[in-house]
């Protein structure tokens, strides 16, 4: 039905016979020649009738937005003038010879060139707003984006390997999306999480390097880089270290973002300890383009009188950290207000702070209402360590020492976006030397820092006996302008270790043989060493398009109450289906209301 793509059409086809079909973006009628702006996936194109088409003309009369049309005509060079530099088509139009409708349109329920409307609307319409120019560039991008990943895999000889999809429910950090098993009444599959423990068994059986592009889902509370589904670019490797599978994934990635972007990244991308990363910027995933750095001051306030600092300075889970902010005296006490409201949502529970006057003056030249409370001595050290200069204001946080990471570690990405303090485009990071394990203090009990078939180094592993605080894993993360593209780790390949990891976290020979007993079964037949990652497909696509959320680079997206405004998913099913699947649903208890 068509000779060319609309958004193709360029001089090197002037005079071209040409057959295009696609939709009516818009219909224009100048003194009695009409002009339409044809679209299709691939752009626009100008296509004029003059009266003297006869019907063809009558026909462009009753064409509305949206309309679906096949058009005939002969590709020429726009009058001069006409030109329009916005279009890759803009130097050129076609002259409609021939006009077909091929489908009418009611009156869409906004315009395509509409940014306003709200996202709920473009949802409910997502067939509409997938019709936008800036979404089908989205959705473009993350077919070649999909195509560059399989070549580069495909070249290192990986091979393409897909996982069930109904499989059984094991913990992975989120809760499981369960479906009723109607043959085995009572009994439930899980939708995955991830392939984690398919692609350790496909190890197992000597793929050697496998990957898949793959469907996972989490039942969890949403936000911009979330989705109840996801995709992720899941990899599995036998015989290679974490520098080997790094090296890879890193060569990929480098590839990919010269092919699809036209951008070099750094070859090769620095590396980062977890300690450091969270001492330095409050964040396992920090973002290098922010200059601005967290810095130690416990030890100079550990005798002071101002309990609100002396008391996390002296608790071994605290932390007193400042972050100076160059020219940061310009702000106005709104904003400094704005800013401690800001840090209140990560459970600071303050902002103090220092303006920098002039610091020649000693503290006569300093401004802050905790001034009185700090000797000289540690105001001088304090001024020293963070590196203040006349017109800086050095903000403080003291607390717990996870929430003055998470709190300080917002805060300096804050600023360094709101104060224009981002320098280079694109700052791409390794995070290793993960801690093995987390102590949830509440329960009194480790839990795994990634998951618990992450193997601990190997200087390490009598440390899971004696200081699991101290024993680090083989994990590694990759981190680009402050978010986590993917992560991985090598596996553990020994029964006897993994059988350590699970009595460490609780789970003891019962629970482990019920959850994982085909796994610890496999260990046992020869298991090569292993380990691998998975990125973010949703994650990487939507930094490379520059997209404000993982929903604009997915076709059909839920919302943030995890449903489906297009097809009013979820839904009730009938009676006689549940009946089927030997469920009966209980009422929700009403809750009594309090006088």
């Amino acid at each position: 039905m068509r000779t060319h793509y609309c958004g193709e059409l360029n001089t090197s086809h002037l005079d071209a016979e040409v057959t295009l079909v696609g939709w009516a973006h818009r219909r224009r009628d100048h003194g009695g020649v009409i002009f339409i702006d044809l679209r299709d996936r691939e752009g626009r194109v100008q296509v004029v009738f003059d009266p003297d088409t006869g019907e063809t003309f009558a026909t462009a009369e009753r064409v509305r937005s949206e309309f679906v049309l096949q058009v005939k005509g002969r590709v020429r060079r726009r009058p001069e003038g006409t030109e329009n530099p916005d279009l890759p088509t803009g130097e050129v139009e076609v002259l409609g010879k021939e006009l077909s409708i091929l489908n009418t349109a009611e009156t869409p329920p906004f315009h395509l060139d509409d940014d306003t409307v709200s996202e709920e609307h473009r949802l409910r319409y997502r067939y509409i707003d997938l019709r936008r120019p800036e979404m089908l560039d989205r959705i473009r991008l993350r077919a070649r984006v999909t195509r560059e990943l399989r070549r580069y895999l495909d070249d290192n000889g990986f091979l393409d390997i897909e996982t069930p999809i109904l499989t059984r429910a094991t913990p992975e950090g989120a809760r499981d999306y369960l479906v009723p098993s109607r043959t085995h009444p009572g009994e439930f599959f899980a939708l995955p999480q991830s392939p984690q423990l398919f692609k350790q068994l496909l190890m197992m059986s000597g793929m050697d390097r496998y990957y898949q592009i793959v469907r996972c889902f989490r039942d969890e509370d949403l936000r911009a880089d979330r989705q109840p589904e996801f995709t992720q670019l899941d990899i599995e490797t036998s015989f290679m270290d974490e520098d080997e599978i790094m090296q890879h994934a890193e060569t990929m990635i480098r590839e990919l973002f010269d092919a699809v972007l036209g951008v070099r990244l750094p070859d090769p991308f620095p590396r980062m300890s977890w300690a450091e990363a969270m001492k330095r910027f409050g964040s396992d995933r920090p973002d290098l383009r922010v200059p601005l750095e967290l810095v130690d001051i416990d030890d100079l306030l550990k005798d002071v009188e101002f309990k609100v600092f002396a008391g996390p300075a002296n608790d071994p889970e605290g932390r007193v950290a400042a972050l100076r902010l160059p020219r940061g005296c310009e702000l106005t006490r709104k904003e400094i207000d704005e800013y401690t409201s800001f840090v209140g949502i990560y459970g600071a529970r303050g902002l103090a702070y220092i303006k920098v006057n002039e610091l020649a003056r000693g503290r006569e030249g300093l401004q802050s209402p905790i001034l009185k409370f700090l000797p000289d001595e540690a105001v001088d050290e304090i001024m020293k360590r963070t590196g203040a200069e006349d017109g800086d204001l050095v903000f403080f946080g003291a607390d717990r020492a996870h929430v003055v990471n998470e709190a300080l570690g917002a805060l300096r990405v804050k600023l360094g976006e709101d104060r224009g303090l981002m320098e280079g485009e694109w700052k791409p990071l390794w995070v290793v030397d993960f801690p093995m394990f987390e102590h949830d203090q509440g329960a009194g009990r480790w839990n795994a820092l990634h998951h618990p078939f992450t193997a601990p180094r190997e200087e390490h592993v009598e440390l899971l006996d004696s200081d699991p605080g101290a024993c680090l894993s083989r994990a590694y993360d990759m981190v680009l302008n402050g978010t986590e593209l993917g992560g991985g780790s090598i596996r553990i390949h020994s029964t006897e270790v993994q059988t350590r990891v699970f009595k460490l976290l609780g789970i003891d020979d019962e629970e482990a043989e019920e959850k994982f007993g085909f796994l610890l079964n496999a260990l046992k037949y020869g298991c090569p060493p292993h380990g691998g990652l998975a990125f973010g497909l949703d994650r990487l696509v939507m930094l490379m398009t520059g997209a404000r959320s993982i929903r604009e680079v997915m076709a059909f997206p839920k919302t943030q109450t995890a449903s489906c405004l297009l097809t009013s998913a979820p839904s009730e099913v009938p009676e006689a289906q549940l009946r089927e699947l030997n469920i009966r649903l209980r009422k929700p208890v009403e809750k009594e209301t309090q006088s």
